[in-house]
């Protein structure tokens, strides 16, 4: 037995590093002025009017997490192709999808939603073709202008996002999948696009986030969220501050369970090699 192994074999369960425990006086201290300002909030305050907005807070909760969903899952298709095109599309489709990225990003997402509904809604009902359509019960209502408006924003920075996600998967692994004979289609099913997502995963957490706290602008254009539910409270019982912390509690736990969402996928990836 060499020393080296002697030395080794000569720690105790004492010797090695323990967990670091996560009450520490400072995060205590914190933690009861929280319960504190919590509990100063309920007991000073006036919430008699809560029992009667119930319903309607919990149908404008519903309509803001269905903006966030439907929008999240169609930009995120639409940004797919769009870092794809950046990466290894000709320079027509490189060029476009660079130019739409830039353009969104760079402007307002109010200018943007006020552009589709106040300016490309107002186009459609001089059209008798479009009001005679099928489309015209959903084109005259304000919410497909909300939902396009944030996919489109959404679209444009996960584009951004996925373009530097493709890029940055190791070529060795491509070319591995190219000498086991795998086609284009089962390398990016298989292998491209996987690894792609599992390296956006974290900035994919935070786009969703802000796209989250970007839904109250729908209430701009007559959509009723939980915003314009607060909006409508404020108004009608002459409240500022306990509405407006409800609405900032009702963002903050949705907001931490989106990041604890994404932390069990991030945790259920493997990590080696990423």
């Amino acid at each position: 037995m060499t020393d080296e192994t002697t030395h080794a074999l000569a720690y105790t369960p004492e010797d090695l590093p323990r967990k670091e425990s996560f009450l520490k006086p400072h995060r205590i201290v914190l933690m009861l002025l929280f319960a504190a300002l919590v509990v100063a909030v309920a007991v000073f305050m006036r919430w008699d009017w809560l029992p009667r907005y119930l319903p309607r807070l919990g149908s404008g909760i519903l309509v803001s997490l269905a903006m966030l969903f439907s929008t999240a899952i169609l930009g995120f298709l639409l940004a797919v192709p769009l870092g794809l095109a950046q990466v290894t599309g000709p320079w027509f489709f490189k060029a476009s999808a660079r130019i739409f990225c830039t353009v969104i990003r760079g402007t307002p997402l109010l200018l943007q939603l006020w552009l589709l509904y106040y300016g490309l809604g107002s186009l459609f009902p001089q059209f008798p073709a479009i009001r005679q359509s099928f489309l015209w019960p959903y084109l005259r209502e304000a919410w497909p202008y909300g939902v396009a408006a944030l996919t489109v924003s959404f679209a444009a920075y996960e584009g951004e996002v996925m373009r530097g996600a493709f890029a940055g998967v190791p070529s060795g692994e491509l070319e591995a999948a190219r000498a086991y004979g795998m086609g284009r289609w089962t390398m990016f099913r298989r292998i491209w696009l996987p690894r792609a997502i599992h390296r956006a995963l974290p900035t994919l957490n935070g786009e969703t986030v802000l796209q989250l706290k970007s839904t109250p602008l729908v209430a701009t254009i007559t959509v009723v969220d939980v915003y314009a539910v607060i909006s409508k409270v404020r108004q009608e019982t002459f409240l500022t501050y306990e509405p407006l912390l409800l609405l900032a509690a009702i963002y903050m736990c949705l907001t931490a369970i989106l990041v604890v969402a994404f932390r069990y996928f991030e945790n259920r990836i493997p990590t080696r090699g990423a």
